[in-house]
């Protein structure tokens, strides 16, 4: 009994190991098995996220967007172009806001010019054209109207089409490059107005020929639209009001616009390089705040001045013709024979 007692603790150390080394043994299987499950499902995610991208791409390809990028960071690649096709809509969408933000970039002063041009620039045009006018032009408003709907198309297109932008990469189409500065770079002239410096009188007259002929494109463009939207309004008062009376006849829709073109391409043009190149030399050397006071009255005398030029060269070419000329005569006409009719009574 004692022998038995004795040996019982040994027993049941030597069991107890045992035991601990099965229960070891079974683990390291189980670890094998869920090692080995664990790698075949990830063969199998493998595969399936494999086919899921390839599905994807067939998609998107049919859709007409993009695939994805190298082997390595799929997932990523495939994130980072679904965000470069957002960006390309959202690019398409906005091409004039983004050109917009462009000249603000490279033009701090854009918006205040654009105002500036827009609200007293056009007013100050259409005060200049009234004040070539007879009687103020009042007995001519259709004619001043249609200058201040032309002249209103005219400002914004020169501020912004000929606006620096800040963004080198553009769009390569004919438009982009005929009224950027594609083609002064390509000839070595400079690429805003004739004064800026570093030029020879050569380059500087290529601008002056260039910018004549992008501002006579422009002249002619907003002439055509703006002259047919003035007629047209005319014509639809006839319509709507049969006891209006038309003071002037309508000036001819291409003649109008050809003398835009004549107007922009010489006038315009010349102002403004005079004009750039006055911002030139004072904006660097004087406060803000008087920088825009004076380009304010510099800018609303520019457009008074071309107020006045345009209404004198359409009067020289004989586009616009008052309905006045022969009012007076007629009257005298009639009050003659009113006067030779009483007499005979």
């Amino acid at each position: 009994m004692q022998i038995v007692a004795q040996r019982s603790p040994l027993s049941l150390q030597i069991g107890a190991s045992t035991r601990s080394q099965a229960h070891r043994r079974s683990a390291l299987k189980t670890c094998s098995i869920f090692t080995r499950i664990s790698n075949g499902s990830s063969q199998h995610l493998g595969i399936a996220s494999s086919r899921a991208r390839n599905a994807e791409f067939m998609m998107r390809a049919a859709s007409g967007g993009t695939g994805g990028g190298g082997d390595g960071g799929n997932t990523n690649g495939d994130d980072g172009n679904n965000g470069d096709d957002g960006e390309d809509a959202s690019e398409d969408s906005g091409i004039m806001w983004k050109g917009w933000k462009d000249r603000v970039a490279a033009d701090p002063e854009f918006v205040y010019k654009v105002l500036v041009e827009q609200i007293i620039g056009v007013g100050a045009s259409v005060l200049g054209d009234m004040s070539s006018r007879p009687n103020w032009g009042l007995n001519e408003l259709d004619f001043v109207f249609a200058t201040l709907v032309v002249g209103s198309i005219v400002n914004f297109s020169l501020m912004y089409l000929l606006a620096p932008t800040a963004s080198a990469a553009g769009s390569t189409g004919f438009i982009s490059k005929f009224f950027g500065d594609y083609y002064m770079r390509q000839w070595a002239a400079p690429t805003g107005h004739m004064f800026e410096p570093g030029f020879s009188f050569g380059k500087r007259a290529v601008n002056l020929l260039y910018k004549g002929t992008v501002f006579a494109s422009i002249g002619i463009t907003a002439g055509l639209v703006g002259t047919a939207i003035s007629n047209g309004l005319i014509i639809a008062r006839k319509k709507f009001d049969p006891e209006f009376v038309q003071q002037n006849e309508s000036p001819n829709v291409i003649a109008n616009a050809s003398c835009w073109a004549l107007h922009m391409g010489i006038s315009s043009n010349v102002r403004y390089q005079m004009l750039n190149g006055l911002d030139m030399l004072i904006q660097p050397v004087i406060p803000q705040s008087a920088f825009r006071i004076v380009t304010s009255v510099v800018r609303s005398a520019n457009n008074v001045i071309g107020g006045m030029s345009f209404v004198t060269i359409a009067k020289v070419l004989g586009v616009q013709k008052s309905g006045d000329a022969g009012a007076p005569e007629a009257e005298q006409t009639n009050d003659g024979k009113k006067k030779a009719s009483k007499k005979s009574k």
